[in-house]
């Protein structure tokens, strides 16, 4: 295996690609399959801000739905080694024609005639705090049920800041300080509150995959040309691209 954790035939060109010399670009809006040419690295800092603790997560490349009808996407990131922005884009899932709004921590945004500060910005995350007590109050509310249905009837468990729904969502996953493992097979990996991961490609030689998730029927992250060492999200729990093979790619739980 190689020092990047990419094992197999492609170990000794992902290795030259990786050190390779060349200076990186901050990072664009999410689209795109992946291929020979991956996005440049991110320069950081991974993070700006402060997370709030029933903070609404929206993770990148994903969306999610807020209360009143409205959504958000995390549409885009941009890094340049001192300061890190976000671009936000209006709607849950895309469309065209959509607001965007490029934004840094404390900003203020308006979706569907609610409005939310932004705390924190990640490479994989954006962290809203709702502004008003009714929409706090809104997303922390109790679901009928745990158990997950698919489609537009796991909204209660898919966009939630409630306490007992993450917590299930976090038990679904293996322990902290233990391996995710997601095979590149088109099969689709699915968790006990309505989430389901995919691998949607890994490219050996350059050493970077697409991990893509969805919930309620709505792509919630799509975290394009990921690297070992990188953070993801999912359900609020955080995770460590650990190693990635031709065959798979491995994540290691880092968050309780």
């Amino acid at each position: 295996m190689s020092r990047y954790g990419i094992t197999g035939a492609g170990a000794v060109l992902a290795l030259l690609a990786l050190t390779g010399c060349g200076s990186s670009s901050d990072g664009g809006d999410e689209g795109g399959d992946g291929g020979a040419t991956p996005a440049a690295r991110d320069k950081g800092p991974a993070c700006v801000g402060t997370a709030t603790p029933d903070g609404v997560h929206v993770l990148r490349g994903g969306g999610f739905k807020l209360p009143g009808g409205g959504g958000v996407q995390y549409a885009g990131a941009y890094a340049d080694g001192t300061t890190r922005t976000a671009t936000l884009r209006d709607g849950a899932t895309y469309a065209s024609g959509q607001r965007q709004w490029k934004v840094e921590p404390g900003a203020a945004v308006t979706v569907a005639g609610h409005g939310y500060t932004v705390r924190q910005i990640c490479s994989y995350r954006v962290v809203l705090e709702p502004k008003a007590a009714a929409d706090r109050t809104a997303l922390a509310a109790a679901p009928k049920s745990l158990e997950a249905r698919q489609g537009a009837a796991d909204d209660g468990l898919c966009f939630t800041t409630n306490r007992t729904v993450l917590a299930a969502a976090a038990r679904g996953f293996p322990a902290k300080g233990d391996t995710l493992s997601l095979p590149d097979n088109g099969g689709v990996q699915r968790f006990p509150t309505g989430l389901s991961i995919t691998v949607s490609y890994i490219d050996p030689d350059t050493g970077v995959a697409g991990l893509d998730a969805n919930c309620a029927a709505i792509p919630v992250a799509r975290y394009k040309d990921v690297r070992v060492g990188e953070t993801v999200e999912f359900a609020g729990v955080l995770f460590e691209v650990s190693e990635m093979t031709e065959e798979a790619v491995q994540l290691s739980r880092t968050s309780g």
